[in-house]
């Protein structure tokens, strides 16, 4: 094989890798605006949900807050992978170098804030919605969005406060709520095993489990699906920018 041959069989090899990673990279940045997609009908569907979630998450500032903090991050992953294909199909090197930045500063700030909510989640959560409880709840006052909320988990799950009846000692209820007390669907009185007993106080008739270990227990297996789908997300992203940067440097 000559030179000439070989320059050009180099050539034809180093066109087909690049035809690889750009038909790559438009894969993996057509998840990303899926996953996009996919956080920004969840942040507009809280929105204008008609069953009253949306009341709810008004109600709650930390709620309030998170539902536009997906409605942000979904915006840009849509841009970000609506820019990473059309970069990737033209083959244009700027439009590649701005997703590629974009898309670093994203990466660590989800890093960051996974690391920082692994590290924190528990004492964090538990803090923050044990003083709320103590500070709004208002016991059978159902009109109260606040109060009905935290009556119709306690019923659910059947468990009382966040983590225990003791949190309402020095709640603005002052009181062990009757949402804590033990139900039977086949007795009367509401079906409440002994509703007076539960209400004077003791712990035979009422959940004594607290809402939060209550909560945690009964979605751990969504905990860990959204755990391992943050872990795909982030090693996506990750690949997105080194098909990008490789790209970017093999684009003459």
């Amino acid at each position: 094989m000559g030179l000439g041959e070989a320059s050009a069989h180099g050539t034809a090899m180093e066109g087909d890798c690049l035809s690889c990673i750009k038909y790559l990279m438009f894969v993996f940045n057509f998840f990303i605006f899926l996953g996009g997609s996919f956080l920004l009908g969840v942040g507009i569907w809280v929105l204008v949900d008609p069953t009253g979630f949306r009341e709810i998450v008004a109600a709650n500032p930390l709620l309030f807050t998170g539902v536009y903090i997906i409605l942000a991050m979904g915006g840009m992953l849509f841009l970000l992978g609506f820019l990473g294909c059309c970069g990737a199909i033209r083959e244009n090197k700027c439009l590649l170098l701005f997703f590629f930045l974009l898309i670093l500063i994203i990466f660590l700030a989800e890093l960051a804030a996974a690391i920082l909510a692994f590290i924190f989640r528990e004492h964090l959560t538990r803090e923050y919605f044990t003083k709320e409880l103590k500070k709004h709840y208002q016991g059978h006052n159902n009109s109260d969005v606040f109060t009905s909320t935290w009556n119709a988990i306690m019923t659910t799950f059947e468990c009382c406060g966040v983590n225990s009846p003791e949190d309402f000692q020095d709640s603005l209820f002052g009181l062990v709520p009757e949402a804590c007390c033990l139900r039977n669907s086949n007795l009367g009185d509401g079906g409440y095993i002994n509703k007076d007993g539960c209400l004077s106080g003791s712990m035979t008739y009422r959940n004594n489990k607290g809402c939060y270990s209550a909560v945690v227990d009964y979605f751990e297996t969504y905990i860990y699906l959204a755990g391992a789908l943050a872990i795909v997300v982030l090693t996506i992203e990750l690949f997105a920018m080194v098909f990008a940067m490789c790209l970017f440097r093999g684009i003459q």
